[in-house]
């Protein structure tokens, strides 16, 4: 992918964390702006990083290794970093990352549905499978915690 392409996609990402966590948390643009750029720039250098580096890593994976030394305790920017990005709640990304996902399989439906409906059938059993488990771990460390 070009550069150009990936910066049209990062502010686009930006602009679509922005909006999510103006309209979900009503947190101000210029509150989150620098949490934005923070995010942008750790997934900017994890995608230079990539195109560096000869292993065969994803992108997530270099992105997922620069934001940890960007927050560790021996990072110079630490403090900043860990204040910015808490400025966004992590579900307007996630918003963001739904919508790709949806964008990026909806060609692909037909060919799910070619396999036939036992793969539906396993597709919604794993889903509710997820879910039921996520869901009984939570309720587990919330009893043992005293939260709930």
């Amino acid at each position: 992918m070009r550069y150009i392409e990936w910066l049209v996609l990062f502010v686009i990402s930006g602009c679509g964390i922005a909006l999510a966590n103006f309209v979900g948390f009503d947190v101000g643009f210029m509150e989150s702006l620098p949490g934005i750029l923070v995010l942008l720039v750790i997934a900017a250098l994890g995608v230079a990083v990539s195109k560096v580096i000869p292993l065969k890593l994803p992108v997530v994976a270099y992105v997922s290794i620069i934001g940890l030394l960007a927050a560790c305790p021996v990072s110079p920017c630490r403090e900043f970093v860990i204040d910015a990005a808490g400025k966004i709640n992590f579900t307007a990304p996630l918003t963001m990352v739904g919508a790709y996902a949806g964008i990026s399989i909806s060609d692909q439906i037909k060919s799910f549905l070619k396999q036939g409906w036992k793969m539906i059938l396993v597709g919604i059993f794993v889903m509710t499978g997820t879910f039921v488990g996520s869901a009984l771990i939570a309720h587990v460390v919330l009893k043992i915690t005293g939260a709930i």
